[in-house]
């Protein structure tokens, strides 16, 4: 018998997949779980749902609900009709909402008060004329997070789930159990579904809001193979006092990365997880971009976020399109078939980072060396001017983050009468966890002098109890620069 050729769209894979592998766990929550054979059927019958409520090919259903197994039904059920998923963040503010609703202006807006009837949907009759799925459909609009403005609608179509399934590196095995501590409406969700599909990997799904107890208790009932999360939840996970009691030993990796990891971390989870850790980088454009891998160094995972992933090329630029040489910093831009097909209905932005050779240009500022390693010193808009010499926070931050006393860190400019901006630091004591003293100013510029120029040294030091984080997990500039503001003005 010749071979069964390959899958040509997220929906033709999932029956697939669902017809070899029935019973085989693809969704698990708390109380809840869902085989990969009931995925297939529920997607079949809340499609049915979509289709009465007027759902056409293009156009949006949108998904107002925390991460679940009905969002995932509902997801893969408007891809059977040929529609977009928009995913919303159920941690955004009013007015980033009604703006994402306001653009993608869905046929159907999917709340927490309609998941009764969605359930309910999951046994109806599949409807009878489903249109045939090709694999340029678009599936997905995924929105950045708009920590520089309201956010902007990533689109994604079947070939770029596909693209992001061969780039997944040391992250993705058959038949993986993995930890899903992101919001679905994430890029890490949104654009992943082939390989999970692919792969017959087992997503468990930690409630909403996030906590560590109940991550440690999935993780030991579940057998999680594949654990994720920011820094600050690893941080929280490996200091819950039920750690020391958990078996994670099915653990094989862990992966991290959104924010700064310092190597201490790093070392302390390789230790205590008894597994590799690595780190990927990506933008919600780019779905796929670089990522560690087992063996890697702390250091190497503290300074860097790896390689290109397969298939990926990477370059830095300088403002002039031109190539920067090893170890100058640039913009990073990237080309690859799982970037974004463009902006949702925002053409004049799309052709601002997305040109028609296929080089997605980031707001990512970062350098390369000469292994091909890319580090990153932070985003262009936060780069300040001290003294007519630009500071690089993320630069500034890798390098804080190892000082002993400080367990997390967050840098940026604020205005300056004399030098135009100078640099303040926000810095979580380390003595919050262990009862270390609280770092001064002066030994932090001391720290931070020995290893970058001196203008780069933080010229103020604000200690805080915690960092403020977006909704999807990383350190909110924002809020923090506006607490700057207010200091200043008092």
């Amino acid at each position: 018998m010749a071979p069964m050729s390959p899958a040509r769209t997220t929906v033709e894979l999932l029956r697939r997949v669902a017809a070899e592998y029935p019973d085989r766990a693809a969704f698990v929550e708390l109380e809840r779980r869902l085989t990969f054979g009931e995925w297939d059927r529920a997607a079949d019958g809340v499609a049915a749902l979509f289709a009465e409520g007027g759902v056409q090919p293009g156009e949006v259903v949108a998904l107002l609900v925390p991460s679940s197994i009905d969002y995932a039904v509902c997801y893969q059920a408007a891809m059977r009709l040929r529609a977009i998923t928009t995913g919303v963040n159920t941690r955004l503010g009013r007015s980033e909402i009604a703006s994402i609703l306001d653009r993608a202006r869905p046929r159907v807006v999917i709340r927490e008060t309609d998941l009764d009837a969605v359930r309910a949907a999951f046994t109806n009759d599949p409807p009878p004329d489903l249109p045939p799925v090709e694999p340029d459909d678009l599936v997905a609009i995924v929105w950045t997070s708009g920590t520089t403005g309201m956010p902007k609608g990533a689109v994604f179509d079947h070939r770029n789930l596909q693209a992001v399934a061969v780039g997944a590196g040391a992250m993705g095995a058959r038949y993986d159990v993995r930890l899903a501590p992101l919001p679905f409406a994430h890029v890490a969700f949104m654009s992943r579904p082939w390989e999970e599909i692919d792969n017959v990997i087992t997503t468990v799904i930690t409630p909403t809001p996030w906590t560590a107890g109940d991550t440690l208790r999935l993780m030991v009932r579940e057998r999680v193979t594949v654990g994720q999360g920011v820094p600050t939840q690893w941080r929280l996970v490996l200091d819950h006092p039920d750690f020391a009691s958990s078996d994670l030993s099915s653990l094989r990796i862990a992966g991290t990365g959104a924010a700064t990891v310092p190597p201490e971390l790093v070392r302390e989870m390789e230790h205590r997880l008894a597994c590799p850790v690595v780190i990927g980088y990506t933008s919600t454009e780019a779905a796929i971009t670089t990522g560690t891998v087992p063996g890697d160094t702390p250091e190497v995972i503290a300074q860097t976020v790896g390689r290109p992933r397969m298939n990926v090329e990477l370059e830095v630029i300088d403002d002039d399109a031109q190539v920067c040489p090893i170890g100058v910093v640039g913009r990073v831009r990237c080309r690859s078939e799982a970037v974004m097909r463009g902006y949702w209905h925002d053409p004049a932005r799309t052709a601002e980072v997305l040109g028609a050779d296929g080089w997605l240009t980031t707001g990512d500022l970062g350098f390369l060396d000469a292994r091909g390693y890319l580090t990153l010193v932070g985003r262009r808009s936060e780069m300040y001017i001290r003294g007519g010499y630009n500071v690089y926070p993320g630069e500034v931050e890798r390098v804080l983050s190892q000082h002993p006393e400080v367990a997390q860190v967050a840098v940026l400019g604020v205005p300056d009468p004399v030098l135009g901006e100078i640099g303040v630091a926000f810095v979580v004591a380390a003595g919050t966890r262990d009862g270390r003293a609280s770092p001064a100013l002066a030994a932090l510029r001391t720290f931070c002098r020995n290893a970058l120029a001196d203008y780069k040294a933080p010229d103020r030091l604000v200690v805080v109890d915690a960092l403020p984080m977006t909704s999807v997990g990383k350190v909110d500039k924002r809020s923090l620069a506006e607490d700057a503001a207010r200091a200043s003005d008092g």
